[in-house]
């Protein structure tokens, strides 16, 4: 890729409690064969070699772990911790606005998503630098079914049209800044980036993630992890 353009940022964000997955401290810090969550997510954005500014989003109660996980990484990247928010939405909003003046493009990722790789980083930011705005994810191989509050099916869409979206989800900076700042101003929520961007007036583009691609929610996802990098798939 041209390094000629502004620099590339991307924001983690852990900033969580995990809850769903029962473990009585933050998901992304359980042991994955001899490494925590997030550091193997961490790892691969820097071991991609496309990223110049990192941004960590953390929960105030893990910082001392954080801080023992990440110590010698600041050698290898321009790599900033900061406190998350409430919600998401707050965190990632602390995470924009403590990138670098220099950033052009932010990718904004789920530190429970361990398994992300070098090509979908590469087309995150082609998309974002493309179309401004660009969106991970994978085709729906399930047919949907959407129902009323009675569980009563409603209808029934089109599954080529269905995508169920993943991170990282990449943007301009300025779009991406602007549409955080309309959402704080205005009150809107959205449950991810992309539907912050779209609240805003801004288009998004879907671009193939992967099947492995998977969020660590529950114990069965952690031992489904485990089986990946046994099995290194």
């Amino acid at each position: 890729m041209s390094d000629n353009k502004g620099a590339i940022g991307a924001i983690i964000v852990g900033a969580g409690t995990g809850n769903r997955m029962g473990l009585g401290y933050n998901k992304v810090l359980a042991d994955l064969c001899g490494r925590p969550v997030i550091e193997w997510t961490v790892r691969n954005f820097i071991q991609s070699g496309l990223i110049d500014n990192l941004v960590l989003v953390i929960n105030p109660n893990d910082q001392k772990e954080m801080k023992d996980i990440f110590s010698s990484f600041k050698d290898l990247i321009d790599l900033k911790i900061v406190y998350g928010g409430e919600t998401r939405q707050d965190s990632v909003y602390n995470g924009i606005k403590a990138l670098s003046d220099d950033v052009e493009i932010v990718l904004i990722h789920d530190a429970a998503r361990p398994f992300i790789t070098k090509d979908i980083i590469e087309r995150s930011i082609l998309h974002a630098r493309k179309y401004g705005a660009g969106c991970a994810g994978i085709q729906a191989k399930d047919t949907i079914k959407i129902v009323d509050r009675n569980n009563t099916i409603v209808s029934t869409p089109e599954r080529n049209s269905l995508w169920h979206a993943q991170t990282p989800q990449a943007f301009k900076k300025d779009i991406i800044s602007d549409a955080y700042e309309k959402a704080s101003k205005r009150g809107l929520t959205a449950t991810d980036d992309a539907g912050i961007a779209e609240e805003a007036g801004y288009k998004v583009t879907m671009f193939e993630g992967s099947y492995k691609n998977i969020k660590l929610t529950s114990k069965e996802d952690l031992e489904l992890g485990k089986y990946f990098l046994d099995k290194d798939i």
